[in-house]
């Protein structure tokens, strides 16, 4: 593989949000954040996993092309890429209604003047038992997982950088990362909403472990904080929104579960903002040093 040595940076946002069960707001939500990233300099933002409905999935999927437009008139309006964490889609990527009552967990890349670049559907689905209010889960009870491999191209510039494309539980499985590596990835997206059990013990470990397997930046968005689901019930997120360069260093990162602490409370932002840069030369020249994909032997 061709590596680059071109020295331009990429300012990239890893937001993370407390998405609730109301859509209007939440698009607000996502608005504002997606300007104030802009403002900042960032050309591509990435949002959390179940961005604009955590819960009530089959309601939300029924609104996924509005919704998903709705996105991409943001990337326009602001003239940045924006990557649309999740959402909930009644139907494949061949426009198949997916069978057995059940959606695809959709995540698309939106370019600055608002075409969609890619859709990835995600592939590995959430399925664990974990100590907290909600005790069990099983996502494939309600989704069908996908089957291709998504690294996508983003033009910033002139210059053209490659993203692969993972949602949340998909951090667990190495081989994906590899995977997206070997087909051109030079950073990972991975929008996510982690159970603040999990997140606690895993998050970051698995943002670095997975930069470390791929040589990639991976952008880790999140939700965080509590979430309101019907009968008053809730659930936790991890939050923690974080980005790790391709050597497993975390470059930057919201050190807590709560979108409403310090500097987001004093300005009355309900989400956070997490920048760093992509340096195509330097991650290019610690590959070429650590060469460990000339000495891959098993897939």
């Amino acid at each position: 593989m061709n590596e680059t040595t071109n020295n331009e940076l990429l300012t990239v946002a890893a937001v993370q949000m407390n998405s609730q069960q109301n859509i209007e707001d939440n698009l607000t939500t996502i608005k504002a954040a997606i300007s104030d990233a802009g403002a900042q300099g960032a050309k591509l933002v990435v949002l959390p996993e179940n961005c604009c409905s955590m819960g009530r999935q089959f309601a939300t999927a029924e609104r996924f092309d509005e919704l998903s437009d709705a996105i991409a008139e943001y990337a326009r309006t602001y003239g940045i890429h924006v990557l649309a964490g999740s959402l909930p889609c009644p139907y494949r990527p061949d426009g198949v209604i997916v069978p057995n009552d059940r959606l695809r967990q959709v995540s698309q890349l939106f370019a600055p003047d608002g075409s969609r670049v890619a859709r990835y559907d995600k592939i590995h689905l959430f399925t664990a038992t974990v100590a907290d209010k909600q005790g069990s889960y099983n996502e494939a009870a309600t989704f069908e997982p996908g089957t291709q491999t998504v690294v996508a191209p983003l033009a910033v510039d002139g210059v053209v950088y490659q993203l692969g494309m993972m949602v949340c539980f998909d951090l667990r499985f190495p081989a994906l990362a590899q995977r997206l590596r070997q087909a051109g990835a030079e950073l990972l997206s991975a929008p996510s909403a982690f159970t603040y059990l999990t997140g606690q013990a895993h998050w970051s470990l698995l943002l670095r472990a997975r930069a470390l397997d791929s040589q990639c930046m991976v952008i880790g968005a999140a939700q965080g904080g509590e979430h309101t689901y019907k009968d008053d019930n809730t659930r936790q997120t991890w939050g923690h929104a974080a980005i790790s360069a391709y050597d497993g260093i975390i470059i930057n990162s919201y050190d807590d579960s709560e979108v409403n602490k310090e500097a987001v409370d004093k300005e009355q932002k309900n989400y956070a903002i997490v920048l760093a840069n992509l340096d195509k030369a330097a991650q290019a020249q610690g590959r070429q040093k650590l060469p460990i994909f000339d000495c891959h032997r098993l897939a």
